[in-house]
């Protein structure tokens, strides 16, 4: 087993660009169109106000997730992707453990996240690390299909 590594990286670094446009292809075949218009500007995820990660195996991008500042006390989870040929090997849950540490190392108590219902492995991702139901928030609230999570960190 290779080990995976996190790496926080900038946001529009080219890294990042290249698995940001590879979640929103993703959800693109998912669901249409661009995958997600939700409005995020890179600026979010600097610290201390956000960060953005990058998991790499024997040195190679596979995987990414950040999170941004969502008022007071908590952060929201944007960009949780992992590459196909990494999926099944631990990638999400340690980006996923890996920005819990951060969101809480820079003053989080709660992180909040919003997604669709056809994304199965990401639904069973949350609920397995604790997540729980919340009113639907942000962009899609009010789209048919929008779930959104939430747990204290």
């Amino acid at each position: 087993m290779h080990e995976i590594e996190i790496h926080e990286v900038p946001f529009d670094s080219p890294e990042a660009k290249r698995l940001i446009t590879a979640t929103l292809a993703d959800l693109g075949a998912r669901y249409g169109g661009s995958g997600d218009e939700t409005p995020v500007d890179a600026s979010e995820f600097v610290p201390p106000a956000g960060a953005f990660l990058v998991a790499r195996i024997d040195g190679q991008p596979v995987g990414c997730g950040g999170w941004r500042s969502h008022g007071d006390g908590t952060a929201e989870l944007k960009r949780m992707y992992t590459a196909p040929e990494a999926r099944g090997r631990g990638v999400a849950r340690t980006v996923l453990a890996a920005i819990e540490r951060s969101a809480r190392e820079h003053g989080r108590r709660r992180i909040i996240l919003e997604c669709g219902d056809r994304q199965p492995e990401a639904i069973a991702l949350y609920k397995a690390a604790g997540y729980e139901r919340i009113p639907n928030f942000g962009f899609y609230a009010d789209e048919p299909g929008c779930l959104s999570f939430g747990r204290t960190l």
